[in-house]
């Protein structure tokens, strides 16, 4: 049964594709609102013939953001960076971003809206990415009290930002750094229980609440990347990188950053956001009140990784 017309802005990135998918199976009919419609044309086939709409819209321009959002009966909003980019900056994404499809929202009366922060958000907030989420939550909450948030810690699945990243660069790398020693713990989520996370909040009607999700286990960062490596079967030194050297090469990061096509491997602001746990709060509600069992990384990640295996698939058989 059709649920009505939702918009979602970011249903092109790695978390939009499973929201997506998600929502189709509740029945809902989606406006993907993205920055290049040319390049999502893949998310058509995921519904119905008509189901699943494109459009170009940019969260830093109020105009598109209300073409994408006219005769909508609710929102998501999926779009965040992890390092500025132009004038993809944390202030114009995090905070005037929310701002403006929080303000279209309230004009066009849409209480349904889910907003994805992130888990360092909220009152001690230490890097400036999270700074500025807690900045655009509080604007979202000015203009939508009924806005449901979702904090989630690092997001794994396949082609992920974290285990993928590392797991290619142990291809060509003989050693990996451990930021801090390797000591901060994070609490790994798998994407496909983040986006129905989301597609339950938004189905249920949001009602003000703010969810932090994590996986069943938290691990420090040293384990997480012992745990990638005795799953692709390489052995590659980890080797503590002090907090003072990590800002050096984050400040190295951030100037690589400024070329073309080139994604910084580290920055300052990663540094300082690694000096604080990534874990949830025992207070906050999150998976667990959504109906949502967590998927452990040892369930889902080794047949995601197995392509960085020496013989993928067949590496255990050519070992033999």
């Amino acid at each position: 049964m059709a649920k009505g017309l939702i918009t979602v802005f970011g249903a092109d990135g790695f978390l939009g594709r499973f929201v997506v998918r998600e929502l189709v199976k509740q029945g809902w009919r989606i406006r993907a609102a993205v920055r290049r419609p040319h390049t999502a044309q893949d998310l058509r086939v995921i519904g119905a013939v008509g189901q699943i709409q494109l459009v170009q819209a940019n969260i830093r321009y109020k105009l598109s953001v209300a073409r994408a959002l006219d005769g909508a009966d609710a929102v998501i909003n999926l779009v965040g960076i992890l390092h500025k980019e132009g004038r993809q900056t944390f202030e114009s994404v995090h905070v005037q971003g929310v701002r403006n499809i929080a303000e279209a929202a309230k004009e066009r009366g849409i209480a349904n809206f889910v907003y994805v922060s992130a888990l360092g958000a909220g009152e001690n907030a230490m890097s400036e990415s999270a700074k500025s989420k807690t900045a655009g939550e509080n604007v979202l909450r000015e203009h939508v009290a009924t806005a449901d948030i979702m904090r989630p810690s690092i997001i794994f699945g396949e082609d992920d930002g974290f285990f993928g990243r590392f797991a290619q660069m142990s291809s060509f790398a003989p050693v990996l750094p451990l930021v801090g020693g390797g000591h901060t713990r994070f609490q790994p989520v798998y994407v496909g229980d983040v986006a129905k996370a989301i597609a339950t909040s938004v189905d249920n009607g949001s009602k003000g609440t703010t969810f932090e999700l994590g996986g069943p286990t938290s691990y420090t960062f040293k384990e997480l990347l012992e745990f990638m490596l005795a799953t692709i079967d390489k052995k590659r030194l980890l080797v503590p990188l002090p907090w003072f050297a990590a800002n050096i090469v984050g400040a190295i990061g951030e100037f690589t950053g400024f070329l073309p096509f080139v994604k910084p491997v580290l920055t300052r602001d990663q540094v300082t956001s690694l000096k604080s746990d990534n874990v949830v709060s025992p207070d906050m509600p999150g998976l667990a009140e959504l109906g949502i069992k967590a998927k452990t990384i040892e369930a889902i990640m080794p047949a995601h990784l197995e392509k960085f295996k020496k013989y993928g698939q067949f590496h255990q058989a050519a070992s033999d």
